[in-house]
């Protein structure tokens, strides 16, 4: 024994230094502990109950345990053998029924919840219908009953059925909104079915749960809720037709070089995220904030410059690799910086 006790004084600062070090680790627009939704809100009283199970049957068995070892310990000197249980009818059924009651009480509202969170609503008229695709590493939202189709920020209407159609387009990505609900695989090739519910206005982020690749940490979104007018505004912003950059010569390169893969308005392609309004939006990829120096237009710069330097393994290739030279990027940036919608 004393010989372990050195190696345990160096344990001990370390774990308690790992202990703190983790406790950092959570951000509260992460925390399934703040629900801002039925959804998570059910869910989060599924775990009450089931961590509560789980807490009073670990403190009935050790306090039993605690009494059994102290009550019933081998005094000094007592060689006799203490007096057998087994076959104890009693005791038997005691410790069958308990746990039983226990599953049950955990069971009925477990199954009750999970179907009704399985409830599918992409026939329902009065639902909005959306359609995520996960891409290394980036979301794309396309609203099937509009026509039109965004990425990185989700916009939704408050006290509405949200239905989700989640698919992956390359690898295995998992959809997950912590403070609204969630989670659910993306996976290639099949289709999963999920809904979501948004009360109340705000901004919720929302990450990938399942790890896909180098940047997996760095697949965010933003999930906005707003009134259903500014919804419908943000529809008829978007079906608008595009805002072209003013100058020739910049409309000719944007439409060559970045149109290629991207789209504003209707035009362009949709196998890199839209970006009409982008301008506007909270982030720039994802994870560059628009509200810290420079804004949106230093991030757009920066990000279309080298984008591996921001995420690793991401299928956007560089400025250099466009032939874009810096004067172009700035350019671009500018013309996209100030690509808003107002709604």
């Amino acid at each position: 024994m004393m010989n372990r006790w050195p190696v345990m004084k160096r344990l001990i600062p370390l774990l308690t230094g790992l202990v703190l070090l983790l406790s950092g680790c959570g951000r509260e627009d992460l925390s399934t502990l703040n629900p801002q939704g039925p959804v998570a809100e059910k869910q989060l009283d599924l775990m009450k109950l089931s961590i509560g199970i789980m807490a009073l049957v670990v403190v009935v068995v050790f306090a039993i345990c605690i009494y059994v070892l102290i009550r019933f310990r081998r005094r000094k000197g007592d060689k006799s053998i203490p007096k057998q249980v087994e076959g104890n009818h009693t005791l038997e059924i005691i410790w069958t029924v308990i746990p039983l009651v226990l599953l049950l009480i955990l069971g009925v509202p477990t199954i009750k919840d999970v179907f009704g969170l399985a409830k599918d609503y992409s026939k329902d008229k009065d639902a909005v219908q959306v359609k995520v695709t996960a891409h290394q590493y980036w979301w794309e939202f396309e609203y099937t009953d509009y026509g039109i189709t965004t990425a990185q920020e989700l916009i939704v209407p408050t006290d509405k059925k949200i239905s989700f159609e989640l698919v992956g387009a390359d690898v295995k990505h998992s959809f997950w909104i912590p403070s609204i609900g969630g989670k659910m695989d993306t996976n290639p090739g099949v289709t999963n079915r999920m809904y979501l519910e948004f009360p109340k206005e705000g901004v919720f982020r929302g990450k990938c749960a399942e790890l896909c690749g180098p940047s997996h940490a760095l697949m965010d979104f933003k999930a906005k809720a707003v009134s259903e007018a500014s919804f419908q505004r943000w529809v008829t912003a978007m079906k608008a037709p595009a805002v072209m950059p003013a100058d020739k010569d910049l409309a000719e390169k944007f439409t060559s070089q970045c149109l290629s893969c991207h789209a504003v308005g209707e035009n362009g392609s949709n196998s890199a995220p839209n970006l009409t309004g982008v301008g506007g939006r909270q982030t720039i990829g994802g994870i560059l904030y628009n509200d810290a120096e420079g804004g949106a237009e230093k991030n757009i710069h920066d990000w279309v410059t080298d984008p591996q330097k921001y995420k690793s393994g991401a299928m956007m290739p560089s400025a250099e690799d466009n032939s874009l030279t810096d004067a172009d990027v700035s350019a671009i940036a500018k013309y996209l910086a100030g690509y808003k919608l107002d709604y």
